[in-house]
């Protein structure tokens, strides 16, 4: 597009324990936290910590957005959870909100999940992240009932599908 501002981005496959996938995990951990902090509840928070582990083992693929200067601004995986595919630990850098980052992304994760043939992909996100819910249904993204591990250890969960098919 001639005269434009925005500054171009790449998609990289890599490995879930790419150092530059986990920087943006524990980026997207502090924001969370933040978010969702509350009176403390060991049990429950246990509860929650198990809900949100994520086995390597089941990560089907890992994508980071390359901002033009090689700056990793976004991350997501797909794991497989239960025969699904599951989106999951979708971040996007704060100053990179707002151009079109995760839209992308997810487009790429539909795209990659297309290839292989998958009928659809669900997702989990809460009721504090307003932003995440909104994009979700914009792009075509339906609400489903809870589905475990979040039914009783995060009962805010919004769970969403998208029919790829």
């Amino acid at each position: 597009m001639s005269g434009s501002t925005e500054r171009p981005f790449r998609f990289e496959r890599v490995e879930w324990a790419d150092p530059r996938a986990a920087v943006l995990r524990a980026r997207m951990d502090v924001e969370m936290t933040a978010r969702y902090a509350g009176p403390s509840n060991p049990e429950l928070d246990d509860a929650v910590t198990e809900a949100l582990r994520i086995d390597p083992a089941d990560i089907l693929a890992t994508v980071l957005v390359i901002d033009g200067d090689d700056t990793p601004i976004a991350h997501a995986a797909l794991r497989i959870h239960d025969g699904d595919w599951e989106v999951k630990r979708v971040i996007v850098a704060d100053d990179q909100r707002g151009r079109g980052v995760g839209r992308a992304l997810m487009n790429e994760l539909e795209r990659i999940a297309r290839a292989a043939g998958v009928p659809r992909l669900i997702l989990q996100t809460g009721s504090k992240q307003p932003d995440a819910v909104a994009l979700y249904e914009k792009i075509g993204y339906t609400p489903i009932p809870i589905y475990e591990p979040y039914i009783e250890a995060i009962p805010h969960s919004f769970c969403f599908e998208k029919l790829l098919a």
